[in-house]
């Protein structure tokens, strides 16, 4: 079982019954996990693969996207960030003090709209490391929380990432380590996050997919996923990736 498909399926357990789950584009595990709790969940998860040409394509522009954003159309996003601190802060504009960025991202583009409306937004990046997921993020480009007294519909939820999973507490404003991947124990990740976070006594190792679940994966939903990322579906799809 290669990493790609166990972090797909966990995220595919996290949208059971979920609703209406948008991926934006360049998410090919998001989208590989949302089609997979849809194929798990059918009625009950509808995924929507942006810049897809199955299930229900967007309009070339986004902005069907985020008109149903704002009508309450979409229970789940995805976000990603350049960087990522522990208050769920996101960076998408650059590194270092901004005009003057000694390294760009793509953009805040609309994820200060996502990351306040959306019921649910999962953050996922693979890379888990302490360039990643920093102390305090140079520019916030989307607040994982709200100033005081301003009302916002949805905002984080959880992070996952190659290494491991955290739940995040809008109420206090901080992550907890919810499981670590096979191979990574709590110490590994106390030194690849850059910020503080909270713990039990005891973290579990985030659990391997049923079998019924990887057979979904490596047909039926790698086909799909294919017409969207046909290299990522080639190359990791694969229940030994080494053969891609």
């Amino acid at each position: 079982m290669n990493n790609d498909m166990l972090v797909i399926c966990l995220l595919a357990k996290m949208l059971e019954n979920a609703g209406v789950v948008a991926v934006g584009s360049s998410s090919p595990v998001p989208a590989a996990a949302a089609l997979l709790a849809q194929r798990l969940c059918p009625g009950r998860t509808r995924a929507l693969v942006f810049r897809n040409n199955v299930n229900d394509p967007f309009h070339e522009s986004g902005s069907e996207l985020y008109d149903r954003i704002g009508q309450g159309r979409i229970d789940v996003f995805f976000i990603g960030g350049g960087q990522i601190d522990g208050q769920a802060n996101l960076n998408n504009v650059g590194v270092g003090e901004y005009p003057r960025s000694k390294a760009r991202f793509p953009g805040s583009f609309g994820t200060p709209f996502i990351i306040s409306m959306v019921p649910r937004v999962i953050l996922y990046r693979e890379e888990h490391s302490p360039r990643v997921l920093v102390p305090k993020v140079d520019f916030i480009s989307a607040p994982g929380m709200p100033p005081p007294g301003v009302y916002r519909r949805g905002g984080p939820t959880d992070l996952v990432t190659s290494k491991a999973a955290f739940a995040f507490d809008r109420g206090t404003g901080r992550f907890t380590l919810s499981s670590t991947h096979p191979g990574h124990s709590v110490d590994d990740i106390v030194q690849a996050t850059g910020f503080d976070f909270d713990r039990p006594p005891s973290v579990p190792e985030t659990p391997p997919p049923p079998p019924p679940w990887v057979d979904l994966l490596t047909s039926v939903v790698r086909d799909q996923v294919a017409e969207t990322y046909p290299a990522f579906a080639r190359q990791r799809l694969v229940r030994d990736a080494t053969r891609a």
